[in-house]
């Protein structure tokens, strides 16, 4: 695998389900993700400008590649609703190697093969 196959797990919240389901659609439909796991509904406690705040979240985990991530990033601070979206990528060292592979694949760009 070159380094642009290489696997991310890319986190980030937002403020409600439709949001979270149209973002992570979108995001599908690129083939920016391979995949976009919705969780449950979570309480988030942070510190924003000076004051301590908590909000409903609706967390996501975003499973692409390093090839794909600087698109991946844009489209999401393009398409978030938040002032400072939370989008922290993760590396994956060890996986399923089909699993791996299978996302390699689904965020090939159109056109390009996905890896063996």
């Amino acid at each position: 695998m070159s380094a642009d196959s290489d696997v991310l797990l890319v986190l980030s919240s937002l403020p409600d389900q439709a949001t979270a389901q149209q973002l992570a659609r979108t995001l599908i439909e690129r083939r920016l993700a391979a995949c976009v796991s919705v969780l449950a509904p979570c309480t988030s406690v942070y510190r924003w400008k000076d004051k301590v705040e908590e909000a409903a979240e609706i967390p996501l985990l975003i499973k692409t590649t390093a090839g794909r991530y600087a698109e991946l990033e844009s489209t999401l601070r393009a398409l978030h609703p938040y002032e400072l979206p939370e989008i922290i990528a993760v590396p994956v060292l060890r996986g399923l190697p089909g699993y791996l592979d299978w996302v390699a694949g689904e965020t090939a760009p159109s056109g390009i093969a996905s890896p063996s």
